[in-house]
């Protein structure tokens, strides 16, 4: 994915930016270390560390077969929900989450969002998907993917 002897952390690019005497200069000097990989991309790099195959990890997240190969070719990309459901069937830690939702470009997870909450509390308990959905469930919040691209 990335070659990390020219990798520059966000903090880091933070700091450029700030320092940084115009956002031209920036860009000119950093511009190159903006780009991030398609989620595609990075979820196939998931599941080559974790030895599993893309049809396990769908099914595990418990989307369409169809719609998740689409996601994995890149002809898709996820919404947030989606790419939350993708996270516990490839069994993410919190900051593995907060990172695939980074590279799905979707919001991070925020403990001021009780529906968030719930959701990261599952995910730092190791708790499967079913689990979560079960919790959201019972706290009377919408479960991941409702309605969308569920078996």
């Amino acid at each position: 994915m990335k070659d990390k002897s020219n990798y520059i952390t966000t903090q880091e690019l933070w700091g450029k930016l700030f320092t940084a005497r115009s956002s031209e200069d920036y860009l000119r000097n950093y511009g190159s270390s903006l780009k991030m990989p398609a989620f595609s991309e990075y979820i196939k790099t998931l599941c080559e560390k974790r030895g599993e195959r893309p049809e396990t990890v769908i099914r595990r997240a418990d989307l369409d077969s169809s719609y998740g190969h689409r996601l994995f070719s890149g002809e898709r990309n996820p919404s947030r929900d989606t790419a939350l459901r993708l996270a516990f069937a490839l069994e993410q830690d919190f900051d593995g989450v907060q990172q695939l939702l980074k590279f799905a470009r979707a919001t991070a997870l925020h403990p001021r969002v009780k529906r968030d909450a719930v959701i990261a509390y599952c995910l730092h308990n190791h708790k499967t998907l079913m689990d979560v959905q079960q919790m959201l469930y019972d706290h009377g919040m919408p479960v991941l993917g409702a309605g969308r691209n569920a078996v």
